[in-house]
């Protein structure tokens, strides 16, 4: 049973078009884990139809997405997908990663930017963060990926239940890799398609994403 878990936090005004996006797509069965928003979250994610959870604080992406994991795996999931509340991810590229997993007889697949040429990668992303970020997880995991900060995942229930995920913030991003390299589970990266938008996340988050790294880096 394939299960998409997707963290949510004041995600309101795209979080409903994200679940009917994944229904028309033939996935039904999405936990949407609201991550202590203050907008209305919550109820839109429940009127789109998902099974909504509630962090009465927020607690970081990690966090969320162990949350859904968690009950994911009680519901008897057998493939779970990781999957952003933004509106950047395509539920198309969902199918052929699950796929993958299946042909490459592998436990996890990883999605990529660079694997690709549908993603256009803000300048400051892609010569600045994404590359610094890839050179951080490549110290801390020796998993060396093309794209370390994607939130598209698909792993199967046996990955699910080995990766727990202790970083609450955006380092899980790192430690996810790290759990695949000391499980020794196999992997796979996949071309994915991430859409930009004008408002999205700036230089501050890009910030943010590399402090979470070396807190990582430093409290491992």
């Amino acid at each position: 049973m394939i299960f998409v878990v997707v963290p949510a936090f004041n995600e309101g005004k795209k979080i409903g078009r994200v679940i009917r996006d994944l229904f028309e797509h033939g996935y039904r069965q999405v936990v949407v884990v609201d991550d202590g928003s203050s907008d209305d979250t919550f109820r839109q994610a429940q009127i789109a139809g998902a099974l909504v959870l509630r962090h009465k604080i927020n607690r970081g992406q990690g966090a969320a997405l162990q949350t859904g994991n968690e009950q994911a795996l009680r519901l008897g999931a057998t493939i779970i997908v990781h999957f952003d509340a933004d509106g950047q991810f395509n539920p198309k590229d969902i199918t052929g990663a699950i796929n993958k997993i299946n042909s490459d007889n592998v436990d996890v697949v990883l999605g990529s930017r660079f694997l690709g040429k549908r993603s256009q990668i803000p300048f400051f992303k892609l010569f600045f963060i994404l590359p610094i970020s890839r050179l951080i997880n490549n110290l801390l995991t020796g998993l060396k990926l093309s794209d370390v900060h994607n939130g598209f995942r698909v792993l199967n229930q046996h990955a699910a239940r080995k990766i727990q995920i202790t970083q609450d913030g955006m380092a899980h991003n790192s430690q996810i890799p790290k759990l695949i390299k000391e499980y020794q589970l196999n992997y796979a990266e996949y071309p994915v398609e991430v859409f930009y938008e004008e408002n999205g996340q700036g230089i501050a988050a890009g910030f943010k994403i590399l402090y979470d790294l070396l807190i990582a880096k430093i409290n491992q």
